[in-house]
């Protein structure tokens, strides 16, 4: 553990019921009524102990939408008192901080884009001094464990020992089935750093959109992790912002049924490990299908030259030079000579495919 963490444990002030701990709300308030009628459902689910909505948003165009300010804090206590959940807001300066306490935020969290400015994160900390509430920080846009690492730090060093890790997923520039790629050893390896600091999955962030939100909840609890924070909505299609990743309380519930709590392992060092292999497998596979891609993309640059030069499609000589030396070089990387040729006459005839298909089209 970092020798300057000090935590309480998450139980030590939050009853779970030895459940994960379970954050749901909009991405932004929006109205009072959209508030309270969202708040009214989640009520109703057991496992939801917390209330999050946006109040100020960082967006990255001036003319999109960035929050109500205030008086959503007004609409959050009326949540509050009404249903019992405790609520958080995100706070990005000093005066967020204080507008955020004035109105009884029950925890506050530091976004991906203040936790990558240390500047930012220790102002905030400095504003926090003396006040016990606990606040969440999510991992930073890029995957930086020490920058994350440091932004709990810097609020704990302040006196806050009510902090929560939230794993929102990192920028990732090669395409993704996800928003934000999970790395999932990232959040693994703050485990090992500091053991006693709770860690939350938020699924909604790392999918941008909800069909891929169950597995990601599941894969969160297999590894662990402490809670989920799952964004909702009275009414996602029509949210101001991140309407294809909000769910309703109804869809959050059915998620929640489904998904299952492992008994522990035994080993967790030996899932972890295998994780940031499987992980490391993932990012290989992107990096080989974009090779793949960028392979094609110069066969059929090679196929309209020819076409425009009445050159043949098959030309053997070439290709007989191709298999011999890269059967050469793959096998002296240890790669097993048949399968490299099945691997290879496969390209080769999804290759010879696309430049018929160029040649029928002059």
């Amino acid at each position: 553990m970092s020798p300057k963490l000090k935590i309480l444990p998450l139980s030590d002030w939050i009853d779970t019921d030895g459940k994960p701990l379970i954050i749901s709300g909009p991405c932004s308030a929006e109205s009072e009524n959209q508030m309270l009628e969202t708040a009214r459902e989640l009520v109703k689910i057991d496992q939801v102990k917390v209330f999050r909505a946006g109040i100020w948003k960082p967006r990255t165009r001036p003319n999109d939408f960035e929050g109500v300010g205030e008086k959503g804090l007004i609409w959050l206590e009326k949540v509050k008192k009404e249903t019992g959940l405790m609520t958080a807001v995100e706070v990005a300066d000093s005066k967020h901080v204080e507008l955020a306490i004035k109105h009884n935020v029950d925890i506050l969290w530091l976004g991906a884009r203040t936790v990558v400015n240390p500047f930012s994160v220790q102002a905030i900390a400095e504003a926090l001094e003396g006040i016990d509430i606990p606040v969440m920080v999510k991992n930073p846009v890029n995957p930086d464990l020490k920058l994350w690492l440091g932004a709990i730090e810097r609020i704990n060093s302040m006196g806050i020992n009510k902090i929560i890790a939230i794993h929102r997923g990192f920028h990732y520039f090669e395409k993704s089935p996800f928003r934000n790629a999970p790395m999932w050893e990232i959040p693994i390896e703050l485990k090992r750093a500091a053991p006693s600091l709770p860690i939350v999955t938020d699924p909604s962030h790392i999918c941008g959109n909800r069909e891929l939100l169950e597995s990601i909840s599941q894969k969160a609890l297999d590894l662990e992790m402490d809670g989920l924070m799952i964004e909702s909505h009275f009414d996602p299609d029509n949210a101001l912002t991140d309407s294809a990743q909000q769910i309703t309380p109804k869809y959050l519930r059915n998620i929640l049924d489904n998904l299952v709590l492992r008994q522990s392992k035994g080993d967790i060092e030996f899932q972890h490990k295998l994780e940031e292999l499987r992980t490391e497998i993932d990012k290989l596979d992107g990096e080989l299908l974009q090779i793949l891609s960028k392979r094609m993309e110069i066969i059929d640059e090679i196929g309209e030259y020819k076409s425009e030069n009445d050159i043949t499609i098959l030309q053997m000589k070439r290709w007989a030079g191709i298999i011999k030396d890269r059967l050469a070089i793959g096998t002296h990387l240890g790669l097993d000579s048949v399968f490299l040729k099945k691997l290879l006459n496969l390209i080769h005839k999804e290759s010879i495919n696309r430049q018929e298909d160029i040649f029928g089209k002059e």
